[in-house]
């Protein structure tokens, strides 16, 4: 029988990403690479080094069903069709644990709260897309503040002995801020835990709008940032589930999920993680 493969491919701000799914549901190839100036060639070639990476799959043109998702979704012209990052998200933490029905998606431009349903589509979801506080440009700049790459950054807050609070609701006012405390001698993991808990906070105030609903997850690459997820469950005072790949990936497994789906595949709703992991050039 001929083998059918999935896919999804998420077109963000900052990066794109590609999943690809057999039959089963089994990851076949996953990547992430920085976003292009222009979104079309940005799916074009996350998707040839994902479809590279399957023995015998030529292209996207080979997919049984390819569904196109975020930002940039109606720039991916080689997909069957495109669905909203937010349905996406939903879905691909769905098919990696069922029971979380609540997710903080934080992107490089925008911050979003999710409330799952029982079948893994959106029961209610709030935004927050006037300001870039909070996001992954806003920790950019902060570690750019800091002189650290973002992992450094990241994990800098890890050694605070207190939170010195950032109160500046905006990102450019909260990065002069930051630069008075450094200037001021402050030290910087305490400075930078008060960066952490400022986000945290505003993550929190969005959840309320939606309705904070255990399991709860967070996706998007700030899902990585050790600082920002110890802020979030000390305020929540709930442990932030982890997910079964890597967070950064939830938009495009959703939307390679429902390309499954789309595509008359309704068994591979569960996912089945691989031996995939996801290529950086």
């Amino acid at each position: 029988m001929e083998r059918k493969l999935y896919g999804g491919c998420d077109i963000g701000s900052t990066t794109g990403k590609a999943v690809i799914l057999d039959e089963r549901g089994a990851v076949a190839a996953t990547v992430i690479m920085p976003s292009e100036i222009d979104p079309e060639e940005t799916s074009r070639l996350v998707m040839e080094r994902a479809c590279s990476m399957v023995d015998g799959l030529g292209g996207s043109g080979d997919l049984a069903y390819l569904v196109g998702t975020g930002y940039g979704r109606n720039e991916v012209p080689f997909a069957n069709e495109n669905i909203s990052e937010i349905s996406c998200h939903a879905m691909g933490v769905f098919s990696c644990d069922q029971d979380i029905k609540t997710i903080v998606d934080i992107g490089g431009q925008d911050l979003k709260g999710i409330s799952v349903a029982g079948d893994g589509t959106v029961l209610e979801f709030a935004m927050n897309d006037k300001c870039a506080a909070g996001t992954g440009r806003f920790f950019e700049a902060m570690s750019r503040v800091f002189r650290m790459d973002l992992d450094e950054f990241s994990h800098l807050s890890l050694k605070a002995r207190k939170v010195i609070p950032v109160t500046a609701q905006c990102s450019v006012f909260a990065e002069s801020e930051v630069i008075s405390l450094l200037a001021k001698k402050q030290p910087p993991s305490d400075v930078a835990a008060g960066i952490q808990a400022a986000v945290a906070k505003r993550c929190f105030t969005l959840l309320k709008r939606i309705g904070i609903r255990e399991k709860l997850t967070v996706t998007g690459g700030c899902a990585k940032n050790a600082g920002l997820m110890k802020a979030l469950g000390e305020l929540l005072r709930i442990e932030i589930a982890p997910l079964a790949i890597d967070p950064q990936l939830m938009g495009a497994l959703g939307a390679a999920v429902l390309a499954c789906r789309r595509g008359g595949n309704m068994n591979a709703v569960r996912l089945r993680v691989g031996d995939a992991t996801a290529a950086m050039p």
